[in-house]
Order: structure tokens, then sequence, then C-alpha cells
């Protein structure tokens, strides 16, 4: 473990990660790809805890007509899909895993304690964190976010599609800037769509840096692990 920076990581994967160029629903893959990778940092003997979102089965703007809080569970629910499928996958490399939820589902995972969680990841299984925070109005980002206090983590890495932070959207502004590193308060007042602000704002106040890259080339988690130089890093 002498070559890693960091020992113990939260994984924030969005569930369009997991979908791959169609999108929605699960492309498997895909889903491999990063399995392999989380599979290597164990390996390594970093401590891994995942927080998935739930975008590719179902975003809490689709309910336009339906009630907030409605929505939002229904989202949580599709956070806890997307964490069976990552743990299926772990388990069929030989990765002992754990999903805990923050909505009690008992028959197919652990209702989230975070001393059970510290354990776990002390024993060297993965933990994946299902359901967000459990509560409606609150993104998987911050889940991400709060998570990564609870259990003190040492980095939160953001696998997305976008390969850094830029100051604009790079696909409809060709003269975008990518930033190599940059400040939780720039991220707050440039309004730059990383986490929303809430994560962000907790990322702070917990002093916890942010690493943002492209999960298409799964590789660039072992790379931030080991502090290589990897798209953005938020302190």
């Amino acid at each position: 473990m002498a070559n890693l920076k960091y020992k113990r990581v939260l994984l924030k994967l969005s569930g369009e990660a997991l979908a791959g160029e169609e999108k929605t629903g699960l492309n498997l893959e895909v889903v491999d790809n990063i399995c392999n990778q989380i599979k290597e940092l164990v390996q390594l003997g970093v401590q891994v805890g995942i927080v998935v979102g739930g975008g590719n089965f179902w975003r809490g703007k689709y309910g336009t007509h339906m009630e907030r809080t409605t929505s939002d569970y229904m989202g949580m629910l599709a956070t806890a899909m997307n964490g069976l499928a990552l743990q299926n996958t772990l388990e069929s490399k030989g990765i002992y895993t754990r999903l805990q939820t923050a909505i009690e589902m008992r028959e197919i995972a652990e209702p989230y304690i975070k001393r059970k969680a510290i354990k776990h990841l002390e024993k060297g299984r993965v933990v994946i964190f299902g359901c967000g925070t459990g509560n409606p109005y609150f993104t998987t980002d911050t889940a991400a976010a709060l998570r990564a206090a609870e259990i003190d983590a040492d980095v939160i890495l953001v696998g997305k599609t976008a390969d850094a932070v830029y100051s604009d959207d790079p696909k409809t502004n060709p003269n975008a800037v990518k930033f190599d590193e940059i400040s939780y308060m720039d991220i707050l007042n440039k309004d730059l769509k990383v986490m929303d602000s809430t994560a962000t704002s907790l990322c702070k106040d917990n002093n916890i840096p942010l690493i943002v890259f492209a999960i298409a080339d799964p590789q660039n988690i072992i790379k931030a692990v080991k502090g290589e130089k990897v798209g953005t890093i938020i302190k």
C-alpha cells in the first residue's frame, strides 16, 4: 500500500455511467469493466465504499406530474437495483460485498448502520450504499458526501461522462476551460454542475477532497487512488 495516496475511498457512480452509450438500463459490459477496477482496488488494500445513482432507471425530474416525494422515492429504489447489479458482479469476481440501504429492505440488503459499514470496510469488504440518504429532496451526490463524512473517507472519487470539470459544457462550448484543480468556493460561486450545492458544501465543511474523472476509462479509478494526475481535484 506504500504507493497509494488514499486508503479509504468513496466512489460515486452515476446511474448513467452504468448504462454506457445506451443511457438507460444496465450495460453489463460497462458494469463488468468498472467492477474489475474496484476488484483491483481491493486487491491493493484500499477500503472501498460506493454510492450509486439511479438515473439510468428513474430521475426525480421524470415525475413532472407526480408528487415530488413519490418521484424521489422511486429514484431511491432505482439506486437499490443498481446496487444489486454491482454486488452481483463483484461477488462473481470473488469480492465480498455488503449492500446497505437507507430504506429498509431486509430481504435483499442490510439497513445502513455506520458502525457495521466501517467494520465491513476494515474486513476488506466493499460496501455499497443504496437509496441515497433515505430522504426526498436530497440527491445521491449529497448521499455520497454524507457517507464519505460518516465513514471518514480520504477522498470522494466522482466518475462522470466528462473527463474533468470545465467552466462550461465542452460539448456545446469549444472555448470551455478545463480545470486541473479548483476550490469548493469556486465551484459554488461559478455554479459549476459537478455535484449539487448541498453536497459541495458538505464536502467543504468536512474537508473531503473530490476527484472528478471520466468513468469511460475505468483505469482512472486506480490512477486517482495512486495520486496520479487525472481529471480535476476539488479541495
